[in-house]
């Protein structure tokens, strides 16, 4: 059968790599792709957002399956045309992706279903929101309602730095229209651990846990980015959280949606925060995470294309979802700058070292090819995953294999995964 990826990133290239592993696949293509990506796929020229140019691409190309890998397309409605026009994907409708799309429909479906999360109000008026933050117990998290590239959340301290944030959000739009609307949300405190599934609208399928770290900097300082590293499982997730999770977080959710006429079909992100009084909601996305999915699909046992027709038939209840008993770490390499301004272009060496090395990835998120060889071309330009017996292990190994690979401007963290050392 053929494929066709919809994006550009690590996680694209992560999807990439295990549907190339499935029998089932003759042929697969990106679009658009990266360099890392055009070495397993066929990548064509159309961006994710050029719903109609897609369609028609995978009409005349006679594609079996397009796996949406994007928020974007997803929030956007991209499944919903390509349905339309009768072809086969993997991803949520337009009116499932929601859940992703609006911080503020996300935590009224908590809200209403009795699904714990943090306690917040929604403003689309600056100066309510001003007026609500005289009385708001600091420290507070305001979040733009739309997409923001994993950037619209700010933790203020106290009430200066909140007033600030929301003139930030609402009034200057530096998260541009995703700022419209605002959630302001308790502060809550704990381990944050990432829990990706498999759903097809009535049934769901957890797959193995993940921790990300989002701030730019060594020590969670510096600003928010769109990941700098992950590791998978979470000794943090504990059966008993586990057991809480599928009582009262996960089947909950997929419930609730398909009670709202939204039934959602695809993977669904939840993002916990395990505080003393129990697993709450952070947030949901409709996706894959990206750098979860570069630890968690390593280890999947499952053939993914067969995961995913399963949740677009509704027959996930068949699936038996299966990880390996190991570890695994990623550390993203970025241009030096990122999250806010930064050059590309850098030739990158190094890279066949990870040619055949069993255990060792190389995922492309800002990559991209010229005459002269791969070259930056992002932020966040790879990510360098490795597998161990356990976390230190798998650690010790991404870290190692960090050093194989160089380029101008190449900063990363030093200290993903080092909760390991303190579980």
């Amino acid at each position: 059968m053929k494929v066709l990826i919809v994006g550009s990133g690590g996680r694209e290239h992560a999807i990439a790599a295990s549907v190339k592993k499935s029998p089932k696949v003759d042929k697969i293509y990106c679009a658009p792709g990266n360099a890392g990506i055009g070495q397993i796929a066929e990548c064509v020229p159309i961006g994710a957002m050029e719903f109609e140019k897609i369609v028609d691409f995978a009409r005349q190309n006679e594609i079996d399956l397009t796996i949406v890998g994007m928020d974007d397309p997803l929030v956007g409605g991209l499944v919903d045309e390509m349905e339309a026009a009768g072809l086969k994907v993997f991803g949520p409708r337009k009116n499932a992706a929601v859940l992703e799309g609006s911080k503020a429909f996300s935590k009224d479906l908590m809200k209403k279903y009795n699904i714990p999360t943090a306690a917040y109000e929604s403003f689309d008026d600056p100066e309510k929101a001003l007026a609500y933050l005289e009385t708001a117990k600091m420290p507070v998290v305001l979040k733009a309602d739309g997409l923001a590239l994993g950037k619209g959340v700010l933790i203020c301290q106290n009430l200066e730095e909140a007033k600030e944030g929301v003139r930030t959000i609402m009034v200057d739009r530096k998260f541009g229209a995703a700022g419209n609307r605002m959630v302001i949300e308790e502060f809550m405190t704990g381990r944050e651990v990432s829990v990706l599934s498999f759903v097809d609208g009535k049934t769901i399928r957890i797959m193995s846990s993940a921790q990300d770290h989002k701030r730019a900097q060594d020590g969670d300082q510096g600003l928010n980015t769109g990941g700098m590293g992950t590791f998978s499982p979470s000794p943090f997730y504990t059966k008993e959280v586990d057991a809480f999770c599928h009582k009262y977080i996960y089947q909950a959710t997929v419930d609730a949606m398909a009670a709202e006429g939204r039934p959602f079909k695809g993977v669904i992100f939840f993002g916990l925060m395990l505080t003393k009084d129990g697993p709450r909601v952070l947030e949901y996305n409709a996706r894959f995470g990206d750098p979860e999915a570069q630890v968690v699909l390593p280890r999947m046992k499952n053939d993914l294309v067969e995961v995913a027709e399963a949740c677009i038939d509704g027959t996930l209840d068949r699936i038996d979802l299966q990880f390996e008993d190991n570890a695994a770490v990623c550390v993203v390499l970025a241009s030096q700058g990122y999250p806010v301004a930064y050059e590309k272009g850098f030739p990158i060496s190094g890279l066949e070292r990870f040619d055949g090395e069993e255990g060792y990835y190389c995922f492309h998120a800002g990559t991209k090819q010229t005459e002269q060889g791969i070259v930056t071309n992002g932020g966040r330009v790879l990510g360098i995953t490795a597998k161990g017996a356990d976390l230190k292990e798998a650690r010790a190994n991404a870290y190692k294999a960090t050093e194989w690979v160089t380029f101008e401007n190449k900063y990363m963290r030093h200290d993903i995964g080092k909760a390991i050392d303190e579980a």
